[in-house]
């Protein structure tokens, strides 16, 4: 009877290992389709990579990038905490996800950019950065986009969001390309008056996507304000 209890014990006691085991995740690098570089950032801009990738499954946490700069090229990594399989909240779906990278205010030059180096999932890309034409953070002001609302078989999308004072309006959209693959959309605003009360003003604004580039897939880089920006995969419609 002693002996069956000991099996007994050492059984659960191996149970309880395994499900201790399951239940603490590891760092990993997570799978990386594009990396795009949008153009139209000075050197007194917040400069972005913008990178899109997966996560196999649910056993993944949402990702995060570490960023170093080394000899004047950019090291991202792109990592996940990972549970083992054998985790019970871990259903197979896979999730895509879209993410913005800072990189900071960087000199003029041109940066070699390399993703996830020596896996797998690595992938390479350049970003050019332009002089600044001022000291100022941004030379201009941009609405505070939010969300990009797509239709699908459409090339007009609609940028909303909401702008903190009604003192500033819409000046004009322009749309810059790298030629490649991103196309940047820059909601400049105008100040009307030198008052301006905090009033948050909601807006819409229509865009139609140009038809030169002619990838698959571009993404929709739309800049915000403080330095941000808005990043959508857009089906290119005059691709096909």
């Amino acid at each position: 009877m002693k002996f069956k209890q000991l099996i007994i014990r050492v059984l659960i006691a191996f149970l309880a290992m395994g499900v201790a085991a399951a239940s603490v995740p590891v760092e990993v690098m997570v799978p990386i389709e594009d990396v795009y570089s949008p153009k139209g950032f000075d050197s007194n801009d917040n400069s972005q990579i913008i990178i899109s990738g997966y996560l196999p499954n649910l056993c993944h946490q949402a990702p995060k990038s570490i960023v170093k700069m080394v000899d004047g090229k950019v090291d991202i990594k792109i990592v996940s905490l990972k549970y083992d399989p054998s985790n019970p909240y871990c259903p197979e779906m896979i999730v895509p996800f879209v993410e913005a990278i800072d990189l900071g205010v960087m000199d003029k030059g041109v940066y070699d950019i390399v993703v996830n180096d020596q896996s797998v999932f690595e992938r390479r890309a350049s970003l050019q950065v332009d002089e600044a034409s001022s000291d100022a953070i941004d030379d201009f002001v941009y609405a505070g986009v939010e969300y990009i609302e797509k239709s699908a078989g459409s090339c007009r999308v609609v940028l909303k969001g909401y702008n903190p004072s009604d003192c500033f309006v819409l000046d004009q959209i322009e749309i810059v390309d790298n030629n490649k693959d991103v196309y940047s959309i820059l909601p400049k605003m105008k100040q009307i008056s030198d008052f301006c009360a905090l009033k948050m003003v909601p807006f819409e604004y229509d865009v139609i996507v140009p038809s030169k580039l002619k990838s698959d897939k571009v993404l929709l880089h739309v800049r915000s304000m403080e330095g941000k920006s808005i990043n959508s995969i857009f089906l290119n419609v005059n691709a096909r």
